[in-house]
C-alpha cells in the first residue's frame, strides 16, 4: 500500500511539472549589413514580451538576454519559452533594428540587416 502511494505521488508529480513545463526554443541572431558583411560586436537584446508559459512550479524563468555578436556577425542565446520575443540590435555607424517575433520551434535563426543611418534634415532653416 505504501508502495503503491509513493508510486501515485511521485506520478502525479511528474504529471504537473508537464503541464507547467514551457515548451523552449534555441534562438540564433545572424546580423549583417544589407550588402551580407557579418557586423561584429553589435549590441544584442532579446526580451521574451509573452507565451505559453512563465512560470515553470514556481520557478522564474530569466526574461532578458543582453550580448554581442561575434566576428561572424552570430549572436546565440540559451534556450528560451515559445511564445512572441522583442529583438533590439545596436552597432556604431547603423540604424538601431527592433522587430518582435513569433518563436514556436525548437530551434529559430533570426537574420538582421543592419542599414547605414539616414541623413539628418533640420524643418528650420
Amino acid at each position: 500500500m505504501r508502495n503503491g502511494l509513493v508510486i501515485l505521488v511521485t506520478w502525479g508529480l511528474a504529471a504537473i511539472g508537464t503541464c507547467f513545463a514551457a515548451e523552449m526554443t534555441k534562438i540564433r541572431i545572424e546580423v549583417s549589413t544589407p550588402g551580407g558583411k557579418p557586423v561584429d560586436r553589435a549590441g544584442v537584446r532579446v526580451q521574451f514580451v509573452k507565451g505559453r508559459s512563465k512560470a515553470k512550479l514556481g520557478k522564474k524563468i530569466r526574461t532578458n538576454w543582453e550580448m554581442r555578436t561575434n566576428q561572424e556577425g552570430i549572436a546565440a542565446i540559451p534556450p528560451i519559452p515559445q511564445g512572441q520575443i522583442l529583438v533590439q540590435v545596436v552597432a556604431k555607424g547603423y540604424q538601431t533594428f527592433g522587430k518582435t517575433f513569433d518563436v514556436n520551434e525548437d530551434e529559430k535563426t533570426i537574420e538582421v540587416k543592419l542599414n547605414p543611418p539616414q541623413a539628418q534634415f533640420s524643418a528650420h532653416q
